[in-house]
Order: C-alpha cells, then structure tokens, then sequence
C-alpha cells in the first residue's frame, strides 16, 4: 500500500482533504458560473470582458492581501479544527448570497445596479472564507501527520485542490444557471457537515494574539455608531501592521523567503492566464462557454498530474532540484500555446463553437496539449515548495508561515491582474498578453534555481555540524 492510499484511509487525514475539496469545489463553481455568465450572457465587447474577468480575480485575491495575517495568528493560536467548522458554516451564508445574485442576474432583474455588484460583494466574502481556511490546510498536515507523511500529503491535497477545481469548472460550464444555484446551496451544507469531522488540532505554542491599535476602541465604551466610525479604519491600519510584522517575521529563513517568492510568481502567472481564458476562448478561438470551461478543466488535470507526479520523482523528499527546469518548461508550453492561438482560423459560420465542434478543429488539440503541458509542469514546480513552507519553519510557526505566503501571493497576483487590466486598457487584444505570463516563468525559474542553492547550502551547513 502506498504512503497516500494509507492517508486517504485514515480518520486523521480524509475529513480535511474532503472539506477542502468541497471548499474549493464551491468556490470555483460559483466564481465560474458568474464569470461565464457575464461574459457571454451581459457584455459582447472584449475589452469588456476582459476587464470583468480581471476585477473579478482583483477582488477574489484582495481578502488574502487584508486578513491573511490575522488567519494565520488564529490558526496558531487557537484549535485550528474548530476555525475550519467556522469558517464553513459562514461559507452557507455566502452561497445563499451568491444564489440571490445569480438568480436576479439570470431573470434580468437589476443586473448592472445590483445583481452584478452583489455576486461581486459574494465573491469578496468567499474568498474571506478561504482566507482563514488557506493556512489550516497545510498548516495543519504536520500536526496530523508523520515526517514522512507531510509531502505526499501536500501532494494529495493540492491534488484534491484541483480535482475539485476541475468538477466545480466543469459543472460552472456546462450545467444551467439554475442548476448552479442550488447546486451552491447544497455543496455549502455538505462541506459544514464534513468539517465536523476534522479531528481537533490545539495551538502547539503559548503565543498571543495582540491588538495594540485596537486597545484604546476595546477600552472606551462610547456610542455603537461612532465607536464603528473609529475601530474600522483603525482595524485596517492594524491588520496593515500585523502583514508587515508577520511577513517580514517569516522571511528571515532564507528557504522559506526564496519559497515564498517563487510561488508568489507561479500564482501571478497562473491569475494572468485564468482572466485571459473567458475572452479569449469568445473572441480569439470563437469558442462557447463550455470551450472556455474546458480550458480551466484542463489547466486543473494538469495541476494535479504535476502535484502526483513531482512527489514520485522526489520520493517523498521535499527539495526545489526539479522547480528551475519544471517553469522554464512551463514557458515554453506557454510560448507554444500563444503560436497556436495566433494561427488559429475562426469558424466561416460567425457561430460560437461548441465543444465536439471545437475538439474537431485541425489546431484545437495542439492547443489542448500546450494548455496540459502549462499546467502539469506548473503543478511540479509549486507542490514542493509548499511542502518547504511547512517543514523548514518551527512547528508552531506553520500557519503563520502560510499566512506570510498567502500575502505575498496575493500582492503579486493583484500587481499581475493590474498590469493585465493596464495592458488591455491600453488596447492590447488577450492572445498577445499571454506573452506576460511566459516571461514571469523565466523570473520564477530564477528564484527557484536560487532557492535550490539556498536547500544544497544548508545541507552543506547540517553536514558540517554533524562532522
């Protein structure tokens, strides 16, 4: 029996991949229904499609940029099994939200005055959800774990990660909007009853959580009203200041930094890519909707091929040996599947291609292989570096570690969604930013050759000192 069948047997491991996957199952399956919808059924101009498609990615990657701090000091702080059943039941409310939305959006009531901006507010409020969920996830693996166990279980639930990904894009695809509103719902409950199953998992550490802008609010009782005029800003200036703490708290081991920087520009590219494929399936390949949604399945297959398949070339060692020649080749596939968008003939008929329509276009499977090729090489270049996130930090420093990651992340994607929000203001047609995304791989195949030096030269170190 191998390491990950036994994980997938036991009590320890199975309740969390299955409340992640659910998690990151509705996520996607919202985010994508309402993407796809607007994009095909609201606007009809690519420009702005594009820009809906990047401020929808803006604002899901903002909540990780404002309170990646503060989830990651209640995930050291407090038992993290009982955050995850929070966090879940709030995630009902949000669905709840999210069906109203898409609801009056598919009934043509309010759609630019209220609809739009509410599935909008939704979008914000998931990806709240699975702000204070993203440090738990791995944090919590060397908890539940052994040593050996940690990077295949990464590996597993990065995997899981992105099979969900993949049912809940398909679904987001191909279902009826209806279908999707309950479909949300239902997923939101199924998720919260699952999470209840999560054995607990303590602080492992004595440390505290402090507030100090916030004391002199917490101190003064005054009117309800005014008291909420002042703590808000003084919130976000204090969450300002935990970020700042918190990441640059992190960075002092050099793995963890290089880590953390290499990853941070994996996600960019993969956040360029993801608002590029709605208008450009539309409007460079004359594509549906469900095209576009095959898209994202198969940049999802790929994820997780390269999540399994890295963890077999490293037998279970957690190292970053593979990551340089995994992106560069991940910019190549990139560059590939630029040329064959290029040289792509739109339909004579002027109609949306379907799926088997579009699958029976002389260059639409070479495109499907260079957007397979993208995604597994990308999936071996960033599994081992969550596994170093985890394991080269203190073991009650984990979700902070994460946390720290989440943030960088998130600024970078935000500063990749407005270069490509820039770029396509500025009248750049979607196929030729795809170029972007292959020269970011080159910046990622650097930090990822500096961060293999930084593991062979603390090798050397431990070596020496056992000597």
């Amino acid at each position: 029996m191998t390491t990950s069948t036994h994980l997938m047997r036991r009590k320890r491991f199975l309740p969390l991949m299955a409340t992640q996957f659910f998690n990151a199952f509705n996520d996607n399956l919202y985010k994508t229904a309402l993407v796809l919808f607007v994009v095909y059924s609201v606007y009809n101009d690519e420009q702005q499609e594009a820009l809906f498609s990047g401020l929808a990615t803006g604002i899901f990657i903002l909540p990780f940029v404002i309170l990646s701090a503060l989830a990651g000091q209640l995930a050291d702080t407090r038992d993290k099994a009982k955050i995850i059943r929070i966090v879940k039941l709030c995630e009902i409310g949000w669905a709840s939200l999210g069906a109203i939305g898409l609801f009056m959006a598919w009934q043509g009531i309010a759609v630019h005055t209220f609809a739009i901006p509410l599935l909008l507010f939704v979008v914000f409020l998931a990806a709240a959800q699975s702000t204070f969920l993203g440090p738990i996830k791995y944090a919590i693996l060397p908890q539940h774990l052994k040593k050996d166990e940690v990077l295949p279980g990464t590996g597993l639930v990065e995997a899981g990660t992105y099979i969900a990904i993949l049912t809940g894009t398909i679904l987001a695809g191909f279902v009826s909007v209806e279908l999707a509103i309950v479909l949300i719902v239902l997923t939101a409950f199924v998720g919260y009853f699952v999470s209840r199953w999560v054995p607990d998992a303590p602080p492992q550490s004595d440390y505290e959580m402090h507030f100090p802008l916030l004391e002199p609010y917490a101190e003064k009782p005054r009117n309800p009203v005014l008291k909420w005029m002042g703590y808000v800003p003084v919130a976000i200036a204090d969450q300002a200041v935990m970020s700042w703490r918190l990441v640059t708290d992190t960075m002092h081991i050099r793995e963890i930094f290089y880590a953390i920087l290499a990853i941070s520009f994996f996600w960019t590219i993969g956040a360029v890519l993801f608002i590029q494929f709605p208008p450009l399936a539309k409007n460079q390949l004359y594509a549906s909707k469900e095209v576009a949604s095959l898209f994202l399945v198969i940049f999802s297959i790929g994820i997780a091929i390269g999540s399994v398949g890295i963890n077999a070339l490293l037998k279970g060692v957690v190292s970053a040996r593979f990551a340089p020649a995994s992106v560069v080749v991940m910019g190549l596939f990139v560059i590939g599947f630029y040329l064959v968008a290029r040289a792509w003939t739109p339909s004579s008929t002027g109609e949306l291609l379907g799926v088997h329509a579009f699958v029976l276009e002389p260059l639409a499977i070479p495109l499907l292989l260079m957007l397979l090729g993208i995604a597994t090489a990308g999936g071996m270049f960033v599994v081992p570096l969550y596994a170093f996130l985890t394991t080269r930090c203190a073991h009650d420093a984990a979700s902070r570690t994460i946390a720290a990651n989440n943030i960088v992340n998130s600024l970078a994607m935000v500063i990749g969604s407005l270069i490509a929000i820039g770029l396509t203001l500025l009248g750049l047609p979607v196929a030729e930013q795809l170029l972007l995304a292959a020269a970011m791989c080159v910046v990622s195949a650097w930090l990822g050759k500096i961060l293999h030096n930084a593991e062979l030269a603390q090798v050397e170190l431990t070596a020496r000192a056992l000597r």
